[in-house]
């Protein structure tokens, strides 16, 4: 099991985009207030579908209460389009934090400073500023998993046959 952190997410359909993809992948979601909507906000409630019930969501004042909860049993990954190293660069293991920051400014500066080693980015052209931040957490999370092979998730469907 992964476990995504959004940090002061502002935008409610990315909120809801990330719910589904961590209810497709059995991942647990850690949201950090302040938020810019409110939880009960139609959009963000739409962009989930009906996944809600499939994820374990914890909410929290700050970033600094979820380090001082799991950060001396579990590894922590800070996205950042400021890091050297790529998502793919690393080796994840079962249980990992996988930290997003907002829409409009990512992770503070002073948090990628403390943690250098644990950023990581996801490549694109020097022209795109960023990705969206529901790509960006799928992009990461299914990197991770497939490092793990996939575990807990289906391996195949069956293509109906005509």
């Amino acid at each position: 099991m992964m476990n995504i952190v959004l940090v002061e997410p502002e935008i409610p359909q990315n909120t809801g985009n990330v719910v589904r993809t961590c209810a497709a992948t059995g991942s647990r979601l850690h949201l950090v207030r302040p938020f810019g909507f409110e939880i009960t906000d139609k959009h963000l409630k739409r962009a989930g579908l009906d996944y809600w019930h499939l994820v374990d969501i914890s909410y929290y004042d700050s970033f600094a209460e979820v380090l001082d909860k799991f950060s001396k049993e579990h590894r922590f990954w800070y996205f950042s389009t400021k890091a050297a190293k790529t998502y793919s660069d690393v080796r994840y293991t079962d249980g990992d934090f996988l930290v997003f920051g907002k829409e409009t400014k990512g992770l503070p500066e002073e948090l990628l400073a403390a943690h250098y080693q644990e950023c990581v980015r996801i490549p694109m052209i020097d022209e795109s500023r960023s990705l969206n931040l529901g790509n960006s957490v799928c992009a990461g999370v299914y990197e991770a998993l497939r490092q793990l092979s996939f575990p807990d998730l289906k391996r195949a469907g069956k293509i109906p046959e005509r």
